[in-house]
């Protein structure tokens, strides 16, 4: 999970393995992005890809911030899709992914008019 362009995308994964994170970081985003993370083992070696900035912060050592580096827009994301999927007191492991994507769309046009939002996508994309 991550921000791109101001926007947050989301992925189940089947591993937090290096090699699984790199492969979608790799495929969604550009080489000249700054990547902000948090400590996992996972992002170790993205500059060695390609990716010319790769700014963390250690929550193991209780850092939250260092200077301007922090990742509060991800950990924003995940405090809204906990309160919103919360409602629901659990959801099934086969719709769960839609209900992660769900949230994802409704956080990346929280400050959107949600009707317009959709009504454009829908006239863009009819469905027949």
């Amino acid at each position: 999970m991550f921000k791109r362009n101001g926007k947050v995308y989301t992925e189940i994964v089947p591993d937090c393995s290096k090699a699984t994170l790199q492969a979608i970081i790799r495929g969604k985003v550009e080489p000249e992005s700054i990547i902000y993370s948090d400590d996992w083992r996972g992002y170790n070696g993205l500059v060695d890809v390609g990716y010319g900035k790769h700014l963390r912060v250690d929550h193991g050592r209780n850092e939250f911030a260092r200077g301007k580096t922090q990742i509060n827009g991800i950990e924003d994301f995940w405090g809204f899709a906990k309160s919103r999927l919360t409602r629901f007191r659990g959801v099934s492991k086969a719709t769960f992914f839609l209900h992660l994507k769900e949230c994802e769309f409704r956080f990346n046009y929280r400050d959107q008019n949600m009707y317009r939002v959709i009504l454009k996508i829908i006239r863009k994309n009819p469905l027949f």
